[in-house]
């Protein structure tokens, strides 16, 4: 397709890494201080020379194609602030990056019954939970732009969980179940105020996975939420996963081929220990894990998916009327 100019905000650096990967003109806007979604490229950023970081007053002033929405904050406040009356027209995608709150079935997405708008979930169990309205909808499965080079090794016979703020997102993260774990197998965390308890701290993304592929499995204690991001890089690299069997995990991790899955504290304990007296089966179940990161959730297919969104909002978008055209 041509390459198309994107307003999109900065919202989670690993998905926007990702996603930039599809070669179009994105445009991030910045303001001073770095607001929330303002903070452009962000430091030390591996994504392409394309994505440029732009005033957020001048973003008016941009050609733009597609305006790409993240947040309630995005879509009922930030593009009537920064975009001209006639880029509020342009073709609009909310990407919903989380599962429903605060209830799993009840809750109407902020974009429902907007016709304006395309809704784009990252995971078929986002979009059956979220209350979507008439708004149209499609999935496009997650993918991550990681240093290819990067392979497991395992040869720290501990568990790893990479969540970010563990502690504070309490039981919906799982940190109960992280606390309970870490007494019975050697199991430590990273993330942003992972040290806070005994973790190893934050670690820059483009750092991040050659420590992982040092522990002997990723451990995702997640009891609610979307298909982390942590578990796709960890199997992109050869990792085996044990993770708890809730929302997208158990169409994903098959028990005993890509690691663990199970609603059962018992035998993801089990699970865990298993991997850490056998590193011969660890690392056959990472390399099963691979296989499945490369063929479901590779770059090549989430580039063509959205590219075939973005194909799809332009053609059945209205067309834009100017201002100046409009008799009052």
């Amino acid at each position: 397709m041509r390459r198309l100019n994107i307003l999109i905000w900065h919202i989670h650096g690993a998905y926007l890494t990702a996603i930039t990967q599809a070669e179009h003109n994105w445009y991030l806007p910045v303001k001073p201080g770095a607001p929330e979604g303002y903070c452009g490229r962000g430091q030390d950023s591996s994504m392409p020379d394309y994505v440029r970081e732009v005033p957020a007053e001048a973003i008016r002033n941009l050609d733009l194609d597609l305006v790409i929405c993240q947040t309630p904050r995005n879509y009922q406040a930030d593009r009537f602030e920064i975009l001209s009356p006639e880029q509020r027209q342009l073709p609009t995608i909310y990407l919903e990056h989380n599962t429903p709150e605060p209830h799993p079935t009840d809750s109407k997405h902020p974009a429902a019954d907007d016709p304006g708008v395309m809704l784009v979930h990252v995971t078929n169990y986002n979009r059956l939970m979220w209350d979507n309205g008439q708004t149209p909808t499609r999935v496009v499965k997650h993918s991550v732009a990681i240093d290819s080079t990067i392979r497991y090794t395992g040869q720290r016979q501990e568990g790893l969980v990479v969540v970010n703020e563990l502690r504070r997102r309490g039981r919906m993260a799982g940190f109960d179940l992280f606390e309970q774990f870490r007494q019975h197998v050697p199991l430590t965390v990273a993330g942003m105020k992972s040290a806070e308890i005994g973790g190893i701290g934050e670690i820059h993304y483009t750092r991040l996975h050659q420590t992982v592929a040092q522990y002997r499995f990723l451990f995702s204690p997640m009891r609610y939420s979307s298909l982390p991001l942590a578990v796709i890089e960890a199997m992109t690299i050869g990792m085996p996963i044990v993770v708890v069997a809730t929302t997208e995990l158990p169409t994903v991790i098959q028990n005993g081929v890509h690691g663990f899955v199970s609603a059962d504290p018992t035998e993801l304990l089990a699970g865990m220990q298993f991997l850490l007296d056998n590193p011969t089966e660890a690392r056959r179940m990472g390399d099963n894990a691979r296989e499945l990161a490369m063929r479901d959730f590779g770059l090549p297919r989430f580039v063509d998916d959205w590219n075939s969104v973005f194909s799809e909002a332009l053609s059945s978008a209205p067309e834009v009327v100017s201002a100046d055209a409009v008799a009052y």
